[in-house]
């Protein structure tokens, strides 16, 4: 019964989510807000605090979501964190990479509170991805080697 509701409670959460991101016109700011909102409201209710040691920033993120099975961190170096987010996304093969981008204002808004910047590399609203990866590090530290998704897709 557990596994169900996680599973279910998840997507349920992820479609509301996808549902604001993709709002248009003058309904999108508010949308992003409302996201950003959740993130940032989750982290208080959680004890978020700034951290400054990229595996416990990873761990940190791990915090965000209900099984940390779906969120593995992958790789650590002595300024990041490496993360995949393997939970099937609502808009996964969709093409819409900057309304992925606007969903994980949710990830940026809960790791603001722990000092962090949140960055996706890949992501699985691009054709032929199933999995996200992310990047995890200190916002203090320069990120311009960090190429997101959004960003990387318009280039092609």
């Amino acid at each position: 019964m557990k596994k169900w509701f996680l599973r279910h409670g998840t997507q349920g959460f992820l479609r509301a989510l996808a549902r604001l991101a993709r709002l248009r016109g003058a309904a999108r700011r508010p949308g992003e807000r409302i996201i950003e909102a959740l993130g940032a409201t989750i982290a208080r209710a959680r004890g978020i605090a700034p951290d400054s040691d990229p595996a416990a920033l990873g761990a940190t993120w791990q915090r965000a979501f209900p099984s940390k099975k779906q969120v593995p961190i992958v790789a650590v170096d002595h300024e990041t964190a490496y993360g995949e987010i393997h939970t099937p996304c609502p808009l996964r093969g969709t093409g819409d990479v900057g309304a992925c981008y606007r969903m994980m204002g949710y990830d940026r808004a809960f790791m603001k509170r722990a000092g962090a910047r949140f960055v996706v590399i890949e992501s699985q609203a691009e054709p032929n991805v199933t999995i996200c990866k992310i990047a995890i590090r200190r916002s203090d530290l320069p990120a311009d080697d960090l190429i997101p998704a959004h960003v990387r897709s318009r280039r092609h």
